[in-house]
């Protein structure tokens, strides 16, 4: 589903976010991309997602060559993408039910199914009492869930979740975490970038670790030691 060949990102001669990454994610796969602040996770994602290119390398995307697409050509991949920005990026005029909509409007879908779908999404994430409320006054929680909802309501071919669950208490990060994890069980493939490693300990994904922009080997990752407890588990 998602193939990365020598791909490396350079913002500067200074800065090089990412070097040499070469990582094959399976269809339906469940990935936790770990790794300090600053070492790369979220400049993987914009790459995943098409929204910058690859200094070098290829990334190939469902046998799509993305880092070759005219860029008139990013808008389609991006259909087949769910993404959860660390920011949210909820419209700010527009209620909860029509942030959540406007994924599906998008694809020329009947006004009642748009309705339909995002009503059950946004149940399914405990909002259904928020349809109508504008983003301002949710908390940042709620605006959370808003945003995963908008990512998934579409059922993406690829869910990319960058600190998902970095503003949910410990249940809810559980009840997110199940929903979103249930989707690999019907084929979407999934990377979650986090700082959490108790999602990693708790979740039957694979763990790829980035430090310093390169990716480190399963050899690197299995030689580091991870004590923490989930709500008291």
């Amino acid at each position: 589903m998602i193939k990365l060949f020598h791909v490396s990102k350079a913002y500067s001669d200074q800065e090089t976010a990412l070097s040499g990454i070469n990582l094959e994610i399976a269809k339906g796969e469940l990935v936790f991309l770990t790794g300090p602040s600053g070492a790369g996770k979220s400049t993987l994602l914009r790459l995943l997602m098409s929204a910058e290119l690859p200094t070098q390398g290829q990334i190939v995307i469902a046998g799509r060559n993305v880092a070759r697409i005219r860029r008139s050509a990013a808008p389609y991949i991006r259909r087949h993408i769910g993404v959860v920005f660390q920011d949210f990026k909820l419209i700010p005029n527009r209620t909860v039910l029509e942030n959540v909509a406007v994924s599906l409007e998008v694809l020329g879908l009947p006004r009642a199914t748009v309705q339909a779908q995002a009503k059950a999404t946004l149940e399914r994430l405990g909002l259904a009492q928020k349809l109508d409320v504008l983003p301002e006054r949710l908390s940042g929680g709620e605006q959370q869930r808003v945003a995963i909802a908008r990512a998934v309501i579409g059922e993406p071919a690829i869910l990319l979740a960058d600190e998902p669950t970095g503003n949910l208490d410990p249940a809810l990060t559980l009840e997110v975490m199940d929903f979103i994890t249930s989707m690999s069980a019907r084929g979407t493939t999934i990377v979650v970038a986090t700082h959490d490693h108790r999602l990693v300990e708790r979740y039957p994904g694979r763990e790829i670790r980035l430090e310093g922009g390169r990716l480190l080997s399963g050899e690197d990752i299995a030689g580091e030691v991870h004590v923490s407890e989930f709500m008291g588990s």
